[in-house]
């Protein structure tokens, strides 16, 4: 099943559930896609984007959620944070399994002898790589990091 199915599937299942939060969310995610699909449809992509973009904009949601949520405590608005914090999860749902800071550690040691990389110059290949190859597994600032203790 292709991710657009998934995500129209789990709607029907939330509306028939009456989940509130998750059918919100899931139209979020349904809407960011179309906008991204019409985007790439300019570009002469004819079929939209490809799963490893729905598995960035996903999770780019999360990132703004999670900062969205970090605001929201600092000012004592725990309803509003919890909010982000349930829509964090629903997005979660649709994404593979997240790789561990070890798993990190080995998937761009790989990387750095794939490439030949051996300084920080080569910072650029290894990200690159990483986003093609495990968009969505992967918390982007951690591999940075990573990479770049690595590195330098």
């Amino acid at each position: 099943m292709d991710r657009r199915s998934e995500f129209s599937a789990a709607l029907k299942e939330a509306l028939k559930n009456r989940d509130q939060v998750k059918v919100a969310t899931i139209r979020l995610i349904l809407a960011a896609l179309k906008d991204r699909d019409i985007a790439a449809r300019e570009k002469g992509q004819s079929d939209g984007v490809d799963n490893s973009a729905i598995m960035m904009m996903l999770q780019s949601m999360i990132k703004q959620r999670q900062e969205s949520s970090k605001t929201y405590s600092e000012a004592d608005r725990f309803d509003l944070a919890e909010r982000e914090d349930a829509e964090i999860e629903v997005i979660r749902s649709f994404m593979p399994q997240q790789l561990d800071d070890s798993e990190i550690a080995e998937v761009i040691e790989e990387l750095i002898e794939k490439l030949g990389a051996s300084d920080i110059k080569d910072m650029g290949k290894i990200m690159g790589a990483l986003k093609s190859e495990y968009a969505g597994r992967i918390d982007m600032g951690k591999a940075g990091a990573i990479a770049k203790e690595k590195l330098g």
